[in-house]
């Protein structure tokens, strides 16, 4: 059967999802959303569902809109992998503390040491 093998590919969400249904229909498969969700998010693109998959969806149109929602935001990014040199990215994030309204924090002073003076007179 051609719906077990079935994945987004190279097509949008909301094409590969009305790939779905139809093959569905024309298969006569009834199935509970459980298992129709499943089978969704199995064929998703594995950086779409990788975002998903953290997602709490209970009905079937909800998730379909999740991940039409994540595939648009990716390819927003101009990515199609959310992986990132961490070494990277870590050292070169700077945050924008120049907003209006936003007070800019205080660097640290170094300690003094206590001052210590010898008493003249040792017993």
């Amino acid at each position: 059967m051609k719906l077990q093998g079935l994945n987004q590919g190279s097509r949008f969400v909301d094409e590969y999802f009305k790939d779905i249904e139809i093959i569905m229909i024309r298969a006569n498969v009834i199935e509970d959303r459980k298992a129709t969700m499943a089978r969704f998010l199995y064929g998703l693109n594995r950086n779409i569902t990788n975002v998903v998959e953290l997602q709490h969806c209970v009905e079937l149109e909800d998730m379909v809109h999740m991940t039409t929602k994540v595939e648009r935001q990716i390819k927003r990014r101009g990515s199609t992998r959310f992986q990132t040199n961490s070494a990277s990215s870590s050292s070169t994030w700077r945050p924008n503390l120049k907003r209006e309204g936003v007070v800019q924090p205080k660097p640290y002073a170094k300690a003094k040491p206590p001052n210590t003076k010898k008493d003249a007179h040792t017993d």
